[in-house]
């Protein structure tokens, strides 16, 4: 256990230290956060080989996308990035942005950065209290795997229950894992976004008529769009 939380604490501090501008990108208008991740949707449905099959979409339960995901090191690896997350409304529409931090580390040699567009499609939600509320341990608390690809590709039904992932990685890492990442809410930019600070990300997900900024209604478009064509 000790070593356990000495070996957190490292990756913490490192984290703080080696994504320092990151960090400081956190201060960049969050409504471009939503075009980036608006534009990473686009980036990727528009190559049918690489795309996120459509009925997987539809079938989706929730969907974060993390634009410009840095990781990097030396020997001590680690990543950062901020991003949104969007679940299914019970009329099947989708619900307003919520933002969160996620954040990882490992030892290994490894040296080099990367930047990578993640996209996380959820096939039901996770602990969605505990996600909201607390922590949500990729790996951990819900499997994390690799997402079909290509128009016409179908989900198994194994799949379902977990998370898949897709990423466009560009750098000198030749992966990415996600394995033990931390998905974490950001509430000074959900504050920013929505321009209330005393607003709780239940309230962003449930209430489908909250004013929004219209760049989050253009990513719902854009989700139903591609889940439909």
């Amino acid at each position: 256990m000790a070593r356990k939380l000495a070996f957190a604490g490292l990756i913490i501090a490192f984290c703080l230290c080696f994504f320092a501008p990151a960090l400081q990108a956190a201060g960049v208008s969050e409504e471009a956060k939503v075009q980036a991740a608006t534009a990473v949707i686009r980036e990727i449905m528009d190559i049918p080989e690489s795309a996120i099959p459509p009925s997987l979409l539809r079938q989706a339960r929730g969907i974060a996308i993390f634009p410009d995901l840095l990781k990097g090191g030396f020997l001590i690896g680690a990543r950062f990035g901020i991003g949104i997350l969007l679940v299914r409304n019970p009329d099947q529409t989708w619900s307003n942005p919520l933002f969160f931090h996620l954040v990882g580390g490992s030892f290994g040699l490894q040296v080099g950065a990367q930047l990578s567009d993640v996209i996380l499609v959820m096939r039901s939600i996770p602990n969605l209290d505990v996600l909201i509320n607390g922590k949500l341990t990729l790996g951990a608390d819900v499997a994390v795997a690799a997402g079909p690809v290509g128009r016409q590709a179908e989900a198994s039904t194994d799949s379902l229950g977990i998370i898949l992932s897709y990423s466009k990685c560009r750098g000198l890492f030749a992966g990415l894992s996600l394995e033990e990442a931390v998905m974490q809410i950001d509430n000074g930019s959900n504050a920013a976004f929505y321009n209330d600070p005393a607003l709780l990300p239940m309230e962003i997900l449930a209430n489908p008529n909250m004013p929004a900024p219209a760049v989050a209604t253009e990513l719902k478009r854009v989700l139903v769009w591609y889940s439909t064509h």
